[in-house]
């Protein structure tokens, strides 16, 4: 293995000295720390092989940003995680421009008021919010089945709830 292949917190494996992670890279040598403490090695003459899968990509004609940002996506994609704050739903179009009043029953009171399109980004950034928890819940490790069943029953009364907003959705199935 050579200095040029390793990288900074690259797990590496030593024929002597075990599994370690490479804290420093040198013209010649690397610092790895292994269970028994810190080690200068060779790479070059000491045998030392990645302790993890690598990759290797040639002939690359896009930036390297680009394509793990596309990798990412693609991921997140198959997973079927959304970006809470990514939102490509519309508002209904007889609804472009309205107002939302809430009237006091106090009539001394002053009704509130503010542009529809302020409180359907609200409503769209609380559905986002419910799904994002609702994937958190059912990825999470210490949780049983049953305890995320019961979690997410409450999830699902909030969607219940908040189905009375579909009317603003411009598509069905962008609501709850």
């Amino acid at each position: 293995m050579t200095t040029a292949s390793l990288t900074i917190g690259m797990k590496v494996r030593h024929p002597a000295y075990g599994t370690g992670t490479v804290k420093t890279i040198g013209e010649h040598t690397a610092e790895i720390r292994f269970e028994d403490g810190v080690r200068t090695v060779s790479p070059e003459s000491s045998a030392l092989q990645p302790a993890e899968p690598t990759a290797e990509v040639t002939g690359l004609e896009m930036p390297l940003a680009k394509l793990i940002g596309s990798v990412v996506e693609s991921v997140a994609d198959r997973l079927g995680l959304a970006r809470p704050d990514t939102a490509a739903v519309e508002l209904g179009g007889r609804w472009n421009g309205g107002r939302l009043v809430m009237h006091p029953a106090d009539e001394s009171l002053q009704p509130k008021e503010l542009p529809i399109e302020t409180f359907f980004h609200k409503i769209v950034m609380m559905r986002n919010q419910l799904r994002v928890l609702e994937q958190k819940l059912n990825a999470h490790e210490k949780l049983t089945d049953e305890e995320k069943v019961d979690l997410q029953q409450y999830i699902t009364r909030c969607y219940g709830s908040m189905t009375t907003f579909n009317v603003l959705f411009r598509e069905k199935e962008s609501g709850f």
